[in-house]
């Protein structure tokens, strides 16, 4: 078993404006999120997150500790929302053992010692895509399906952006402590996502696409709203977006993509909006 993380350090939208291609993928694209038998983290200073990636194909891995948190154990002082973008697979939470099927999450609070990840077949392994934060409280772990999630429908077809919004780790649906997590799933023929834009402040928030088609790809912007700059991303990547950065992708298919977010409040509804008409 082999755990990798990388760090990421904080941006300042003023230099951002100068980044090339290149730096703009160091600090904010995070790919190899799976690797067979590996854990994948990245640490990043915005808020604390972590954000990585768990495929155990042959071998059940045990989470541990990574030094840029310097705990005794992960969830000394953390909470995690997980979900599993693979096979089914079984997530061990001391002497609690959740099923975990396609597209199903599970959210394990502060204070659980020993954490371990196994697929149910090694013909289709499971993929534990894993988002965590800081936590000041302990909540009880849950497993949250989608028929557990808060649904709700945005946009249409004619706009290309109808897609359905999963809130899996929200506070509607389970306390937490900061996290919020949730699944966004466009339509066949939608492309566009978070559209028109929006910033909130008191929040960074990390996407993670997937289900996107072979011989595909995805389009992600960031930036401030007069200041943006965009990001090409394959199956599986994600992208770390600033409290000060917009949060939006156009693809060359359909996809779906996992948001999470940690920060100020637990509001999903605070935002700043603005008209598409605004982006430079």
């Amino acid at each position: 078993m082999t755990t990798n993380y990388q760090i990421r350090y904080s941006s300042h939208p003023n230099d951002v404006k100068h980044y090339d291609t290149q730096k703009l993928r160091e600090h904010f694209l995070a790919s190899n999120i799976f690797v067979a038998n590996e854990i994948n983290l990245v640490y990043s200073h915005f808020d604390r997150f972590i954000v990585g990636g768990i495929f155990p194909v042959s071998e059940k891995l045990k989470l541990e500790s990574i030094d840029p948190i310097r705990s005794n154990y992960f969830t000394e002082r953390r909470e995690i929302g997980i979900v599993n973008v693979g096979g089914k697979g079984k997530v061990t939470v001391g002497s609690q053992i959740f099923d975990l099927d396609y597209k199903e999450a599970l959210y394990i609070g502060r204070g659980n010692e020993n954490i371990a990840f196994e697929s149910v077949s090694s013909e289709k392994p499971a993929k534990f895509y894993l988002n965590s934060t800081t936590a000041h409280a302990v909540y009880p772990c849950k497993k949250v399906g989608k028929a557990d999630a808060e649904v709700v429908e945005l946009g249409t077809s004619e706009m290309a952006n109808h897609r359905i919004i999963n809130k899996l780790i929200v506070q509607s649906v389970l306390p937490t402590c900061q996290l919020q997590l949730g699944m966004t799933e466009l339509k066949p023929g939608s492309v566009w996502n978070t559209m028109p834009p929006h910033v909130h402040d008191r929040r960074m928030e990390v996407y993670f696409y997937f289900e996107v088609p072979e011989n595909q790809a995805v389009c992600h912007f960031i930036g401030e709203i007069d200041e943006t700059r965009h990001l090409w991303l394959g199956n599986e990547e994600a992208v770390i977006s600033p409290d000060w950065s917009i949060h939006s992708a156009a693809a060359t298919s359909n996809y779906t993509f996992i948001w999470g977010m940690a920060g100020e409040n637990l509001d999903y509804g605070d935002m700043d909006a603005h008209k598409t008409t605004d982006l430079k």
